[in-house]
């Protein structure tokens, strides 16, 4: 597992071609378009190496055109603001000469205030949840090797469902789900905004899941057109992503073809320490039909 957090952060570590301007990699993956989690943590990448003085409190972006997985992506930043609180940034996202994603951050010297959070539900510790290969042991048998592969490959985030269900073959239940993360290894100690970045990255793998649940749609359905549309983050205070986080996900509303989806991350000791809200893409697509 520790390879697979490495090739992530490999991922992370962008190269500078000029000031304010830098080249990401994709992982050579069975992908269509590039992971939107990856797209969103390169940019805060790129938008941090131009602040000196601050932590990212706030982002908000848009998946504007699907990334190409097989070819490098150009992230430009605009130093919008540096002032005595807070600094701002904006980064594009290029590829082909057009802007495939958009985010604006905004950093904060650290101040002292008044604090209160939301209380953490009561769930199973992580250590006691099954993993996802234990989790899909039952339905091995109906899934071509290819897929068995795919969903069981090493991954840079381990992930722990609190409610136990099949992805492939759904039924009806509430928009709502809890799952434990962290990073399958060892990150740094001496930059939080890289564990902000990797739970950037972890944030996009499963929300938008969130508003399928009432309708039953797996997530591999082909019925179904789905995408982020656009993903905003809030950085409440400091922790550590490659220690258990509880992501508490739910899904207020669905109309129009979009899913709106609000998810919280949570300390082993209840503090909250991040929250998430994004907007996705969950479009019917009509059967084509032969001449």
């Amino acid at each position: 597992m520790q390879r697979a957090l490495d090739e992530l952060l490999g991922l992370l570590d962008l190269e500078e071609l000029e000031v304010n301007l830098f080249r990401g990699q994709s992982p050579q993956e069975m992908r269509l378009r590039v992971f939107g989690g990856q797209v969103a943590a390169q940019a805060l990448v790129a938008v941090g190496r131009t602040v000196e003085t601050g932590v990212v409190h706030s982002l908000h972006s848009y998946f504007l055109r699907p990334g190409d997985p097989k070819v490098p992506i150009v992230y430009q930043v605009d130093r919008i603001r540096d002032g005595r609180s807070f600094t701002t940034r904006r980064a594009v996202a290029i590829q082909h000469g057009e802007a495939i994603f958009l985010l604006s951050a905004s950093f904060q010297r650290p101040e002292e205030g008044p604090e209160h959070g939301l209380r953490m539900p009561e769930v199973p510790d992580p250590e006691t949840l099954p993993t996802t290969e234990e989790r899909l042991a039952g339905v091995k048998d109906q899934l071509h090797p290819e897929v068995w592969k795919w969903v069981t490959r090493e991954r840079p985030i381990d992930t722990r469902s609190v409610t136990d269900h099949n992805p492939f073959k759904p039924t009806p239940r509430e928009p709502r789900q809890l799952v434990w993360i962290r990073a399958s290894g060892r990150l740094p100690d001496a930059s939080l905004l890289l564990h902000q970045c990797v739970i950037a990255y972890a944030s996009d793998l499963m929300l938008l899941d969130t508003a399928t649940l009432p309708h039953a749609i797996p997530w591999n359905d082909p019925r179904y057109a789905m995408a982020s549309l656009d993903h905003a983050m809030w950085f409440h205070r400091p922790f550590r992503a490659d220690e258990w986080l509880l992501y508490a996900q739910e899904s207020p509303a669905a109309h129009g073809a979009r899913g709106f989806t609000l998810g919280h991350f949570f300390t082993r000791d209840g503090r909250l320490v991040a929250s998430v809200a994004q907007e996705g893409l969950i479009r019917p697509v009509k059967p084509r039909t032969s001449a």
